[in-house]
Formats: C-alpha cells, sequence, structure tokens
C-alpha cells in the first residue's frame, strides 16, 4: 500500500532519516518503534507533508506522494495524529470534526452534510455526549480520541498515530487499544508511533525499529524485540 524509498531529511547538517525504505501493506497495524529522536516523529511528519523530504520516494500505491502538500495527501488518503492534540480551540467538538469531513476527498461538503459524518465519527469514538463542549473542556483521553474522530472523518486508506497513548491511564490505553483494533477492522490501515510496550505488542502485525534516523530491525514483534541490536539502541540493554 505504502512503499517509502531511501527516504532522507536533515536538520542544520543532522541527518533525522537516514535513507529510510520500509513498505506498510494493506490493513495492517504497523508499530515504529525506537529512542526519542531516532526519527520517528521526523518520518510521520515527512510521509504527512509537514516536512520536505531531501530525498528519496514515498509511494502510496504506487504514485510518489513525497513532497506533496499536506492537504494534498490528505485528500490522496492519508490522516495524521499529533503528539499533543491539535483542535479548533474555540469551535465546538462537531464541527472540529464537521470540518475535517467537509474538506475530505475531492471537493467541499456542505456544513449540514460536514456535521452529519462528524457525528457518526463522533459516535465510533464514544464522543456524541460532548457534541457540543468545546475542546478545553474535554480531559486528555477524550482530547486524544477528538484527533482520532478529527483524523477518521477524511475516510483516510492510512492512518498515522503518533503516541496516541502518552499520558493516558492504563484503563484509558486499554480503551484506546480496543479503539484502534474497531478503527483496523473497518479497512484502515494504521502505523503506530508509541512507546507503550504493552499496546504495541498487543496491537502491531510487525514492527520496525528506527535508531539514528535508520531502520535498525523490522519483523514480528516479539522476534524483534527479543534481538541483541534492538535490546542496545531501544532499551539501552548491554550485550556481550
Amino acid at each position: 500500500m505504502l512503499e517509502v524509498k531511501g527516504l532522507s531529511k536533515s536538520f542544520r547538517g543532522i541527518k533525522a532519516l537516514d535513507k529510510v525504505t520500509l513498505q506498510v501493506r494493506q490493513g495492517e497495524i504497523l508499530g515504529l518503534l525506537g529512542p526519542n529522536g531516532s526519527g520517528k516523529s521526523t518520518f510521520i511528519n515527512v510521509v504527512s507533508g509537514h516536512f520536505l523530504p531531501d530525498g528519496g520516494e514515498v509511494l502510496l500505491e504506487g504514485r510518489d506522494i513525497a513532497g506533496l502538500p499536506a492537504h494534498r495527501i490528505a485528500r490522496a488518503g492519508i490522516a495524521r495524529t499529533y503528539q499533543i492534540p491539535r483542535p479548533f480551540s474555540q469551535m465546538s467538538v462537531l464541527d472540529n470534526v464537521a470540518i475535517a469531513a467537509m474538506y475530505a476527498g475531492d471537493g467541499l461538503a456542505s456544513m449540514e452534510a460536514g456535521r452529519a459524518e462528524a457525528m457518526q465519527w463522533l459516535e465510533f469514538t464514544h464522543l456524541s455526549d460532548k457534541a457540543g463542549s468545546l475542546p478545553g473542556e474535554l480531559n486528555l483521553h477524550q482530547r486524544k480520541f477528538l484527533e482520532l474522530a478529527r483524523a477518521l472523518a477524511g475516510r483516510p486508506r492510512l492512518v498515522l498515530l503518533d503516541e496516541v497513548l502518552c499520558g493516558l491511564t492504563p484503563t484509558e490505553i486499554q480503551s484506546a487499544v480496543e479503539q484502534i483494533r474497531r478503527i483496523r477492522d473497518q479497512g484502515t490501515t494504521i502505523v503506530f508511533v508509541e512507546h507503550v510496550m504493552d499496546a504495541v505488542m498487543a496491537l502491531t502485525d510487525r514492527i520496525v525499529v528506527f535508531d539514528q534516523g535508520a531502520v535498525l530491525a523490522e519483523g514480528a514483534p516479539r522476534e524483534v524485540m527479543q534481538s541483541p541490536a534492538v535490546m542496545r539502541a531501544y532499551l539501552g540493554v548491554a550485550h556481550a
């Protein structure tokens, strides 16, 4: 579905992505792991059009989308969330999602149609009772789910989730894990950046481990996490 070839990005001479090559398969949940600063979030930002790549290809079903602006990549079928939710603070929860629904696909829907679509996603994310609230009235868990609803309102084929579990309680994490499974079960492919290892192991079909901007290892979650190289880089475990 998504094929990344030789993707590179530097900031002031420091390589954040160093010729990254990987594939995302249709219908899977792919986990991206690695220590802070290893390139995971930069990868999400480049693929989603928020950063311009220095080189390489990002092929979405064979079409190179590398370097396209974020709104065109979103309309091509890739949505994303942010580590820190970014709602429109003066708009209701419903209208935050309605705006995303209105701009989905090739045309601009009416506000009425956008709100109808938005309510479906608020029900899906268990936020329908908060439709009239402002984002500032939500707790962190609910704001994370609002991010999900906004991403899903565009009916993407691929969703990039950037640390959606960060800061949540164990109960909230379990709720979010179930929600992510439901997203995949409806046919959406997911790339999942996360540090909560129990959730990563429970959710992902495959994982890719980044280290210093490059792919260190990839494969089945338990096999990869038992790799001595991964333990050294990601977990800080010394091996002879």
